[in-house]
């Protein structure tokens, strides 16, 4: 838009545009009214084409940037659901098997055992009736003492942890972070959405622009030839000097190559509008709507109500808030980690040895086990105190942060405000001066033809018209793009935009 601004400026001060033959005869209103509306006779409309809005909805359903934060946001809702687990009690299990070295036990002495019922042993010889264990008759045997070896040993154990104390202190506050980064990422994702949508109208209003450039530039192009042909004809019957002729054609040159650096500018404009909404070269783009000279509704409501209603609604702030939530609660979750840890568990052991028979035997014997447990380290307190305190600063550096948004936001709205009142003001005013100066170059043409001024009076008076032309073209922009700029600064723009990734 700069380098269109430039390339008008250039137009307006070096045209020295003639006015058409038409104009030589006092003009009526039908024929002023067609003057004013002659950048919307020149832009063709397709019924067909794009409006403003659909190239801003079609502008945020392609961006890149939204996709991104579309990602980011997909990513947000994962850890909402891995915090959600945090709530359910832990389940391990293990299964494991283990092959042992073997070796020879060693022995734990000798055994005594009697084959006789239990009670004082009143004889080292066996009692009649009874069946010896040792040898016949003896009724006290000595055995080795020794544990058997199981090589093989199996494990199947499942363990159940509950945070007890982490309910309380962490896993809610882990939960809530994650919540509220999830809101605070699809705020930016409406955000990025919203700001493609703006920056799409916007993109098309100076494609309109630049096209309505070109009119203008054509117009006087074609009224400067006239002018040479004018000064020519002069020249021949001796009321005007070579000079005059001279200089007419320096402006058809000029004239034509502002053609060209405009028809540049709507070739650059165009492909600007094609990466808006992401179409390829092949594609055709025309446009709905024309640059009438229409008044557009106007904006309703005081300026103080509408930066309120802008600070309080830009989803740029609600992100901002929402990541001062998440910092607070991460403060919180840092803060736990002073406080001792309170922790239930349980077991379910089916093991072959099972650990707990003595001595061990080759069988699968199921055991389980119930207890409590409570952790605590004083080193882990300066630590845990000052993760909390680099997290409230991270919020309190968020809450300055907004802050400062919010007195852009009234900065933006204000300008924005302003720019509307100006443009709709100039869509008169400047209808009025291209009134004015088409019938100052019909007369200054009637002049100058009868002798009775100069080629330089005609000129300025064309230069005049150009600028008017240029000013009416601005003027219908301005409207157009003063108000995307404001619905934009009062986030009512989310209406083009899904708020859905």
């Amino acid at each position: 838009m700069q380098k269109l601004a430039v390339v008008l400026a250039g137009a307006g001060l070096v045209f020295s545009s003639a006015a058409h033959a038409q104009e030589q005869q006092t003009p009526t209103d039908p024929e002023r009214a067609l003057e004013v509306d002659a950048i919307a006779e020149g832009l063709k409309t397709d019924p067909g084409g794009y409006s403003a809005d659909a190239v801003g909805k079609r502008a945020a359903d392609t961006s890149y940037q939204a996709q991104a934060s579309a990602e980011a946001l997909r990513g947000a809702a994962a850890r909402v659901d891995a915090a959600w687990v945090g709530f359910l009690p832990r389940l391990s299990t293990t299964f494991s098997y283990t092959r042992l070295s073997s070796f020879a036990p060693p022995s734990l002495g000798t055994l005594i055992v009697t084959p006789d019922a239990p009670g004082p042993i009143t004889s080292f010889t066996s009692t009649p009736g009874s069946t010896p264990i040792c040898g016949a008759g003896q009724a006290l045997c000595a055995f080795p003492l020794s544990f058997p070896l199981v090589l093989d040993n199996w494990l199947l154990q499942a363990t159940l942890t509950v945070p007890i104390s982490d309910y309380f202190l962490r896993i809610n506050q882990n939960y809530t972070a994650a919540t509220r980064a999830r809101d605070a990422a699809r705020y930016d994702l409406i955000a990025a959405r919203t700001k493609s949508a703006s920056d799409g109208k916007i993109a098309f209003y100076n494609w309109l622009g630049a096209k309505g450039a070109l009119i203008v530039a054509k117009l006087a192009l074609e009224d400067q030839k006239t002018h040479l042909t004018d000064t020519r004809n002069l020249f021949q019957v001796g009321n005007t000097s070579q000079v005059d002729v001279l200089r007419g054609e320096t402006a058809v040159s000029a004239a034509e190559l502002t053609v060209v650096q405009t028809q540049n500018l709507v070739d650059l404009s165009e492909k600007q509008l094609r990466i808006a909404m992401h179409l390829d070269d092949q594609a055709a783009v025309t446009s709905a709507v024309s640059l009438d000279g229409a008044e557009l509704p106007p904006v309703v409501g005081t300026l103080a109500a509408l930066i309120a209603e802008g600070q309080s609604q830009r989803y740029e702030v609600r992100s901002i808030d929402a990541n001062a939530e998440v910092a607070r609660a991460q403060a919180k979750v840092s803060r736990a980690g002073a406080y001792p840890v309170v922790t239930g568990f349980g077991d379910a052991i089916y093991a072959n040895p099972n650990q707990r028979i003595f001595p061990q035997t080759n069988e699968w014997f199921p055991t389980w086990d119930l207890g409590a447990r409570i952790t605590w380290s004083p080193n882990d307190v300066p630590v845990a105190l000052s993760q909390a305190a680099d997290a409230q600063s991270r919020a309190a550096n968020l809450v300055a942060q907004r802050q400062v948004l919010r007195d852009g936001i009234a900065i933006e709205v204000t300008q924005a405000f302003q720019a509307v009142q100006e443009a709709d003001f100039s869509l008169g005013s400047t209808a009025k001066q291209l009134t004015s100066a088409r019938e100052a170059v019909r007369v200054a043409r009637e002049l100058f033809k009868a002798g009775r001024v100069n080629s330089t009076t005609l000129t300025d008076a064309e230069t005049e018209l150009t600028r008017a032309r240029l000013a009416v073209l601005n003027a219908r922009i301005s409207t157009r793009t003063s108000r995307v700029r404001l619905e934009h600064a009062l986030a009512r723009d989310n209406r083009l935009v899904t708020m859905t990734p």
